[in-house]
């Protein structure tokens, strides 16, 4: 009997330490799997092709367009600069990089919607340039602002519905994942071009006012 109470006390102090071991095992498993996720999310993966940029790029831009949707009584200027410099950077680099390589590889159907998303690109400029010199408050930005968005649904819509199933059919992975990476490259470019004029003008509006 007292060897089988040995036995069993022993079981028992093993538990805890080994119930220990499981549970820091498992916490170890899980922040592993965050600090993946977490990399994902903050570095782009490797080869990333031209289509899958763009996606990203819609994905980003569709959640400010909720963001407006969910409270279009409020004043959203703050949110439309954000929406501004993504929609002129993406456009920037369809216009300068995508549509010409899809203009010259491309047939005809591709060529016709390719230039018809040039033709939305310029009316979403119009719109863009029209509310970045309103007051968010007002009714007119309110209501522009709204017109911005359904534009610019539109456009995703035609371009991931139409435009990104021929190129993936027409165009080899290996030129798309090029694509990809020139213009990843033209994106970062592009900002930093556009933050250094924005500090430029900001420098020589304070000096005016001296």
């Amino acid at each position: 009997m007292a060897t089988a109470k040995t036995s069993t006390a022993s079981k028992s102090a093993k538990s805890p330490n080994n119930n220990k071991s499981t549970k820091s095992n498992g916490l170890t498993s899980l922040i592993g799997k965050v600090t993946k996720a977490a990399t994902r999310l903050v570095a782009p993966a490797a080869g990333v092709d031209a289509v899958s940029l763009l996606e990203t790029d819609h994905d980003l831009v569709q959640e400010m367009f909720e963001k407006v949707k969910a409270s279009p009584n409020r004043d959203h200027s703050s949110t439309f600069k954000r929406i501004k410099l993504e929609l002129d950077t993406h456009a920037h680099i369809e216009e300068t990089i995508f549509y010409p390589h899809l203009m010259k590889k491309g047939d005809k159907e591709l060529k016709r919607i390719v230039r018809e998303g040039v033709q939305e690109h310029m009316q979403a400029k119009t719109l863009l340039t029209s509310l970045a010199r309103m007051q968010g408050k007002s009714e007119n930005f309110k209501a522009k602002l709204k017109v911005l968005i359904e534009n610019i649904e539109h456009h995703v819509s035609e371009e991931e519905n139409e435009m990104f199933p021929l190129v993936r059919k027409q165009i080899p992975t290996e030129q798309l994942e090029n694509l990809g990476r020139l213009m990843e490259e033209e994106k970062t470019a592009f900002k930093k071009r556009r933050a250094a004029r924005a500090k430029a003008a900001k420098k020589r509006a304070a000096s005016a006012t001296a």
